[in-house]
């Protein structure tokens, strides 16, 4: 791996790790890892593109079916795929069909792309990652073998002490706070073979005492109303958390034109939180077809 490479793209796959949930930003919107990787990639590399397909709730054969086609057809210098832990998280798994999704997913992106990156995705201590530990340990070898065979780089997550730490973890216990994206885009940038800017990434927070009895049920409590409840819904009823995000298929780069007009309709900006006043000429950007209440005038894309 070159030291400080140049890639002048970045595109990203996958579900709401990759979207990044729940990195929660002031308006509303999440800004996680992938973000934050391609922040720093474009600061080295003028005229950088970036697109996030990743969307919340999906399954490894949706991913392949709505983003890896699109992705490939892209031709980014660096593609990064994380998918299939929402299936291994489901009550039925088949891990064999996973296993060729994923395979499949590989195969069609690795020739697209100069570098195709895959993880082992972190879990949180607790009871969920014990009971689900052998299917995830399961795909996370199947990541190990598709990246040997295609020459992926593989980002180990999963093996990372610090990002086991309840505390790196949102009140929903499935996605990351902004401190775990943070160092997430750190072990993405450095195997990529960038000049590390946090060598401890890995490294466990310090110890603290732990909260007392009535604190962590009033917690239980809390994440069974809020996220818990909802969640099993979802699955009884074949909802998505995913269901009414659409990424925006075609990446804008330094249009002006809609820079404007996706302020106006509300379309959401990646960059927004980095440059209040508006991106500068070469700043990449994507973004999503969420509730338009119009066509957007440089892509068409239809209203919802």
């Amino acid at each position: 791996m070159d030291t400080n490479p140049t890639y002048s793209s970045l595109v990203a796959v996958g579900d709401s790790f990759t979207e990044g949930m729940s990195d929660l930003l002031p308006d509303g919107t999440h800004r996680g890892w992938a973000d934050l990787l391609a922040a720093r990639m474009a600061a080295r590399t003028p005229g950088f593109r970036y697109a996030n397909l990743a969307v919340r709730g999906k399954l490894i054969r949706q991913i392949v079916d709505e983003q890896v086609d699109v992705a490939a057809a892209m031709e980014a210098d660096v593609v990064t795929l994380v998918g299939g832990l929402n299936d291994t998280l489901r009550p039925k798994c088949d891990m064999g069909r996973v296993r060729g999704l994923l395979e499949e997913a590989v195969e069609r992106l690795a020739p697209s792309c100069k570098q195709l990156v895959l993880m082992r995705s972190p879990g949180r201590q607790g009871p969920v990652l014990e009971r689900f530990r052998p299917r995830m340990e399961e795909l996370f070898a199947c990541v190990d073998e598709l990246a040997a065979r295609h020459g992926a780089i593989v980002v180990d997550l999963y093996g990372a002490p610090s990002l086991s730490d309840p505390r790196m973890w949102d009140v929903d216990r499935l996605h990351l706070t902004g401190e775990g994206h943070r160092r997430v885009a750190e072990g993405v940038w450095q195997a990529l073979g960038y000049e590390p800017e946090d060598t401890e990434w890995r490294t466990p927070m310090p110890t603290t005492l732990p909260p007392g009895w009535v604190m962590r049920r009033a917690a239980d409590l809390r994440f069974a109303r809020q996220h818990l409840l909802p969640w099993i819904g979802r699955r009884l009823t074949g909802r998505s958390s995913g269901d009414n995000i659409t990424p925006l298929l075609v990446p804008h780069w330094d249009d002006p034109v809609c820079t404007v007009h996706c302020r106006e309709i509300g379309c959401y900006w990646v960059w927004d939180d980095l440059w209040p006043d508006g991106p500068p000429a070469a700043a990449p950007h994507t973004h999503r077809a969420v509730g338009l209440s119009e066509p957007c005038v440089v892509c068409a894309t239809p209203a919802h």
